[in-house]
């Protein structure tokens, strides 16, 4: 119950960071276009910092079996994801926008403060296992779907710098090379701003969005509960069911992580994606902004669901 409120209490407060770049667009200091610089700065900056900046930790054998426990529980999970939003998509005519805040969770920008904040700063570690999967997987199937059907450059998803970021911490993390001191804390401080920053994007796209309009629209609660209820509640009891918390001493823990990110809001990269492609940026900010409301009790909610079956 503990850890359950301590996660409501961290998600709460990056609501408020998204409430901050509403009311700035709101009083007039910001126009909701200029948060597209913002936006860049995050997704080419500020993630690629965060993910390299995850690996900078002692290399232990113990570490290794247990980032590939996460790897392999965050690629099940995209199985899931994927697999149930492609059987959902025709039946309920899920649109590209839907289909990827229902598929991409909120990993990077929400889960790093969160374990940080709920489990310490040394489990941080785990939740790259869930960003390399996602990110691979977002800046190709993801883009694809939020595209539809534009065709995509292959080449310069592949030389994305978050893509770069994660080839260049695990060559870091494997070989035991460690950053200087100056190069580090420059990673580290891009790092930190990605929880404010993106949560202000959000905020400022909706900021000349009435917001009773928002919250009257019927499909993003559809939205919403296959993000943060219905997928959630299949994957914590798969990994109840099955013998995958059998494999590593802490499994309890680096598969909590994995539920975590797994139960997060839709991912802020959709809203931005959609922005960088001139998609419907403002539908996928008002399932994002929906979802982090919601998930304000869905998240310690799924967490209780979990430490019950575990």
């Amino acid at each position: 119950m503990e850890l359950s409120i301590l996660l409501a209490e961290q998600i709460a407060a990056l609501f408020l960071m998204g409430l901050v770049g509403y009311l700035s667009v709101k009083s007039g200091k910001f126009r909701e276009y200029e948060s597209r610089i913002i936006s860049n700065l995050v997704v080419y900056i500020c993630s690629p910092c965060v993910i390299i900046d995850a690996f900078q930790i002692d290399f232990t054998a113990d570490k290794v079996k247990g980032l590939l426990l996460a790897g392999g529980a965050s690629v099940l999970v995209h199985i899931i994801l994927i697999g149930g939003g492609k059987l959902l998509s025709k039946p309920f005519h899920l649109n590209g926008i839907e289909k990827a805040s229902v598929e991409y969770s909120n990993s990077g920008n929400l889960i790093v403060p969160l374990v940080g904040a709920v489990l310490g700063a040394e489990w941080v570690f785990y939740t790259t296992a869930f960003m390399i999967v996602q990110t691979i997987l977002i800046w190709t199937h993801g883009q694809s779907v939020i595209c539809q059907g534009l065709e995509m450059n292959y080449r310069k998803i592949l030389l994305n710098p978050n893509i770069i970021a994660i080839i260049t911490g695990l060559f870091l993390f494997l070989t035991k090379i460690r950053l200087p001191v100056i190069v580090n804390e420059c990673i580290s401080g891009f790092g930190d701003m990605i929880g404010p920053a993106s949560m202000m994007v959000v905020g400022m796209i909706i900021g000349n969005v009435d917001l009773k309009w928002v919250f009257c629209q019927k499909r993003p609660y559809f939205i919403c509960f296959l993000r943060l209820i219905f997928f959630p509640m299949i994957i914590i009891l798969i990994f109840a069911c099955s013998g995958i918390r059998n494999l590593h001493p802490d499994a309890e823990y680096i598969l909590m992580i994995v539920i975590l990110a797994a139960s997060a809001p839709a991912a802020v990269m959709v809203t931005q994606l959609a922005q960088i492609h001139d998609r419907d940026a403002i539908y996928a900010s008002v399932i994002n902004v929906m979802s982090v409301i919601f998930c304000i009790v869905t998240m310690p909610l799924m967490l209780l669901f979990y430490e019950e079956l575990i």
